[in-house]
């Protein structure tokens, strides 16, 4: 074994820009050297969004990244560095290196001997929740750096308020003196970012008339998702589809300890299925809550961020791992509860009537002060602890966060729902639709006494069974001719006998819906009506109401009230093509 295996173990150590003879391969001679200590996915992340900010255009200071790999969340950290074009060196050498600052969002490291100063950031609000402590058996404190650590007189905290100073008065003595009032750097970027509000919601693909229903979940048994992880799937079978859309953000430390796989196969399959926008681990998380309508969620701070950015919330768990007094505490004391066994849907549309914006603003001054000013107090600190002059430059401000890629897969099924009123010279078909892939898991169903309920599936639908079982078929590409749509809708429904309608667009043209008993009626919209799955459920609901198919113009209703016109007209029975 080489004398730097025996040292660093499998991960070889770093000769630039750090190592003993580093100033013979550099390029950059700088004044400082940096020292960043990842350890998890979630504290890597807050240093990865913060740290480009501080050091724009200062070439005086050098970065590295030191990975600790002892977390039970480890997984994921070298990955998402090493995808950033960050310099890694193993943990054990950053005691063989002279750092003049260690950096970190992660409290529990146990840092070399030595005399550099060491700032922690919070990776989330404050010092709210008791985590398993990974040196004993207990819990502690969740963002306090080890008594060891604070005995030295190296560590300094970063808080956002002055109420966690007093807060880690009363519980660790020893860190009187040593705290820094920044701010939080996220929550300005969440704030400053509301002006692009519609364009994250475009890139999510949510429409301008439907609400986006985002729920957040922490990581533990006593998160939203450790207890109730069906309540994605049941709020996408209950929540119309045209009306809304459903998104989660789930903290990194579960995409760590179980794996995407795990997640996207068993967790979260049938919602993903079902069109859920399930953001990725790192960075997407802050856009989609600022797109958000409402945010169900639990006692992890993306919740508490976004009810102090004036989000309705739901409350769907609340861990007794939370702490007491902290702002996270204070908001379950006003933010109403989910019943997650009862009317989804209801309760939703009630919190949004009854919201109110400044319902949590007292909330949000307990865990924010100053908003606006994090980065730029937080550079001040920075270059002090570096004893290095700050830059001449302007001090950094809140950066608009960038627009996410959209992570929805498209829903392939639907179970479709509707009512016709009205008389037969002008009937309205309401028309709500719901992803199959969820409603299969949920056990509420619409009242069959008042309207009906089909099963549609798009051709490329990969479900056999659901696509076998389908009332309506539908081509998901439109025809580039009738023709071509004719010969579709007749080779579908030969394919499945058990269907009774196929349903195709045509390009620049209108929507033909083919019946089982070899009529073809086109429906023209006279609105936006981009799918045919609902001109297809206007033809559905005609036929078995025994309402007319030909020269009858009916209103379209989707979902809670959305109306397009649709006149109906029975094509003369067409002569099978030879081709």
């Amino acid at each position: 074994m080489s004398e730097a295996a025996a040292l660093f173990g499998s991960q070889p150590p770093l000769r630039v820009p750090v190592g003993a003879d580093a100033h013979r391969w550099s390029t950059f001679q700088s004044e400082r050297t940096l020292v960043v200590a990842a350890r998890t996915v979630t504290s890597t992340v807050r240093v990865l969004e913060t740290l480009p900010s501080l050091l724009r255009g200062d070439g005086r200071v050098t970065v590295v990244f030191a990975h600790d790999p002892t977390s039970a969340f480890n997984a994921g950290v070298l990955d998402l560095l090493h995808e950033a074009g960050c310099r890694v060196m193993p943990w054990e050498q950053l005691g063989r290196t002279t750092p003049d600052l260690i950096l970190t969002a992660s409290e529990n490291i146990d840092v070399p001997e030595g005399d550099c100063p060491v700032l922690v950031l919070p990776h989330g609000i404050g010092f709210q929740k008791y985590v398993p402590d990974s040196r004993s058996s207990t819990d502690r404190l969740s963002g306090v750096v080890p008594d060891s650590l604070l005995e030295s007189g190296r560590a300094w905290l970063a808080v956002s308020h002055p109420a966690q100073e007093e807060q880690l008065l009363a519980t660790h003595p020893k860190s009187a003196g040593h705290t820094l009032l920044v701010g939080d750097p996220c929550y300005d970027e969440l704030v400053v970012s509301r002006s692009r509000r519609n364009a994250y919601r475009d890139a999510l693909g949510v429409a301008e008339h439907q609400r986006l229903v985002m729920v957040s979940s922490t990581w533990g048994p006593t998160s939203l998702l450790g207890r109730h992880p069906d309540l994605l799937s049941r709020l996408l079978s209950q929540l119309p589809y045209d009306d809304y859309r459903v998104g989660a953000i789930v903290h990194p430390n579960v995409w760590s300890a179980h794996g995407a796989w795990q997640i996207h196969t068993s967790q979260a399959a049938a919602a993903l299925d079902a069109g859920l926008l399930l953001m990725p681990a790192v960075h997407a998380w802050r856009p989609a809550l600022v797109a958000a309508d409402v945010v169900i969620g639990d006692h992890g701070s993306v919740t508490l961020y976004g009810a102090a950015s004036g989000t309705p919330v739901l409350l769907a768990a609340f861990g007794s791992d939370a702490v007491p007094g902290t702002a996270v505490h204070d908001l379950a004391a006003v933010a109403p509860r989910l019943d997650t066994r009862g009317d989804l849907l209801r309760q939703v549309e009630d919190l949004i009537r009854e919201h109110t914006p400044r319902r949590y603003a007292a909330v949000a001054e307990r865990a924010f002060a100053e908003p606006g000013q994090a980065l730029a107090r937080l550079r001040t600190a920075l270059y002090r602890l570096l004893n290095l002059a700050e830059p001449a430059s302007p001090p950094p401000s809140p950066l608009l966060l960038p627009v996410p890629d959209p992570p929805a897969s498209p829903v392939t099924s639907w179970q479709v729902t509707t009512l016709v009123t009205g008389d037969s010279e002008a009937p309205t078909v309401s028309v709500r639709r719901f992803p199959a892939a969820a409603t299969a898991h949920d056990d509420a169903h619409p009242d069959t006494s008042t309207c009906s309920t089909h099963l549609a599936c798009v051709d490329d639908e990969r479900d056999h069974r659901l696509a076998e079982s389908a009332s309506v078929l539908v081509r998901r590409r439109a025809a580039s001719t009738s023709v071509g749509a004719l010969r579709w809708i007749e080779e579908t429904l030969a394919r499945f006998p058990g269907s009774l309608l196929a349903v195709s667009d045509v390009r620049g043209g209108c929507c033909l819906v083919g019946l089982r008993d070899g009529r073809i009626v086109e429906a023209a919209t006279t609105g936006p009506v981009t799918d045919p799955t609902l001109p297809a459920a206007v033809v559905y609901a005609c036929l078995r109401a025994g309402r007319p198919l030909d020269d009858t113009h009916v209103t379209l209703r989707i979902g809670a009230g959305r109306d397009e016109d649709v006149a109906l007209r029975v094509r003369p029975r067409p002569h099978r093509p030879r081709y």
